[in-house]
């Protein structure tokens, strides 16, 4: 006699799934060994890429720093600054000289007064300027020597106290870059995409172009954020996707995943 509660239990067809196959394990571990792949080439694109002067997009808002940049070392004094605001490219810029000349790249308080050599500090002008970089100056008159200076206000309007420094700082050599232009925004995108085999559609570099920061920086964020988005939503990455990114950033309760 059946118990109580069990009726028709021994007519029930029993749920069994189907035998897991040597096959199926090996589907399987492709299958992850794939994903795991994708994430860890998405992962090394994420680095940092080095400053190259081919992919530094030239145009008006910077053609004249590009070109005296080029000229080292033709220059008529042996120091030049780049002034500009931050994400207008002043960084790169002075990292491809910098690789060119072979140029040390320290920090103001690792002057030294016999430092021989072509140099570049950057971010001049956050702090007072002192005698380091007065001497440092001095020795510019051969421009084989090589200084590159950045800073995000023109050297006349950097601080220091000492007058001697001041006079030099008015007579140095300086060009200023602007914010990116839609040219330089455009070919950075592209360039950016490009580095993470990607091949967007160009309504979405013209859809970005006039909605991010004006910044390369603003942009690698942006498209490290698309990208993302679509491999954790399984989206292509097109204008739709990047209208929904930026709809998140008015919205701050909304997260992209």
């Amino acid at each position: 006699m059946r118990p109580p509660g069990c009726q028709g239990f021994a007519t029930q067809r029993p749920l069994f799934l189907d035998p897991v196959t040597p096959r199926m394990l090996d589907s399987l571990h492709v299958s992850i060994g794939i994903k795991a792949l994708g994430e860890q080439l998405r992962l090394n694109l994420r680095q940092p890429q080095p400053y190259r002067r081919d992919s530094f997009v030239v145009s008006a808002c910077n053609a004249e720093a590009a070109a005296r940049i080029d000229a080292w070392p033709r220059w008529t004094s042996g120091a030049l600054a780049l002034a500009g605001p931050a994400g207008a490219g002043k960084s790169h810029l002075a990292q491809t000289w910098a690789e060119r000349a072979g140029a040390r790249v320290v920090r103001l308080d690792e002057i030294e007064t016999d430092t021989q050599g072509p140099i570049l500090i950057e971010d001049v002008g956050a702090a007072p300027l002192g005698e380091a970089l007065f001497h440092l100056l001095n020795r510019t008159a051969d421009p084989r020597q090589g200084l590159v200076l950045t800073g995000r206000a023109r050297p006349a309007d950097w601080p220091t106290a000492l007058p001697d420094l001041r006079s030099r700082l008015n007579a140095l050599a300086v060009v200023e870059l602007h914010q990116p232009d839609d040219g330089v925004l455009s070919g950075a995108l592209w360039r950016l995409f490009a580095e993470r085999l990607i091949r967007p559609a160009p309504d979405l570099i013209a859809y970005l172009v006039t909605r991010i920061e004006r910044s390369v920086p603003a942009a690698a964020a942006m498209v490290e954020r698309i990208e993302a988005a679509a491999a954790t939503q399984g989206r292509p990455i097109n204008r739709a996707l990047a209208r929904d990114l930026l709809a998140r950033d008015d919205d701050p309760d909304e997260t992209d995943v």
